[in-house]
């Protein structure tokens, strides 16, 4: 079992950028397939940017070339680097682990999540 809290939230203007941790405890994160969602007022959770065990990454095409998931196994922690950010980015953003070695695309086939950061982007 492993335990996820995220970090690095906060208000940008638009253009500006962030970037997001999510510290893992109990497991180490190498052996979970990772995921990155958000989830904006009114709005059903949805995937950003994903990650497998043998660190291929995936990303939706609303945040291609702008963000990027990377992962730090010394330090036990998944980052997302998001650069460029709109204001359509505002949203609480959560991190997430599967036992899959491939990350699921939907939010319901991951098996433990953190607790979510908030970020707000300004116009």
């Amino acid at each position: 079992q492993v335990q996820l809290a995220e970090s690095g939230g906060g208000l940008v203007q638009a253009g500006g950028s962030l970037r997001l941790s999510c510290a893992a405890s109990g497991r180490t994160v190498i052996t979970y397939a990772m995921g990155w969602f958000r989830q904006a007022p009114g709005k059903e959770r949805e995937l950003v940017i994903r990650i497998s065990r043998s660190d291929k990454t995936y990303y939706e095409d609303s945040v291609k070339g702008r963000f990027t998931i990377s992962r730090d196994n010394a330090k036990n922690t998944l980052y997302l680097q998001m650069n460029s950010l709109k204001p359509e980015d505002t949203a609480v953003y959560y991190c997430a682990a599967s036992r899959s070695w491939e990350p699921p695309a939907v939010w319901n086939e991951y098996d433990y999540w953190g607790q979510g950061t908030q970020v707000t982007v300004s116009s």
